[in-house]
């Protein structure tokens, strides 16, 4: 699902710099390449592909990102991707 944007500047991801310790995990479990290790930090590098998810702040050791994971509707992205390529039983709308 690469390219997926949801709603310009209305992600809740944020991001502690000074307390990221550059262990890299937030870019690893990162399904839509928000982040990027730079400098043995990392960096929000495409607030718009973020769908909210919650994996990157449930996986960083010191709780430096934070996100209302489901306030972006992460089931509407994928509902609409699953309709527009015609699967049977794809769900109407957001979060239904």
């Amino acid at each position: 699902m690469k390219g997926f944007r949801y709603l310009r500047n209305v992600a809740t991801v944020e991001l502690d710099e000074p307390a990221c310790i550059g262990c890299g995990r937030c870019e690893e479990v990162c399904p839509h390449q928000v982040f990027i290790l730079s400098g043995n930090k990392a960096g929000i590098v495409d607030r718009d592909a973020c769908m909210e998810c919650g994996a990157c702040q449930r996986n960083c050791p010191v709780a430096a990102i934070t996100v209302d994971a489901g306030v972006g509707c992460a089931s509407g992205l994928i509902n609409e991707w699953l309709r527009e390529r015609n699967f049977p039983g794809a769900g109407g709308g957001c979060c239904s």
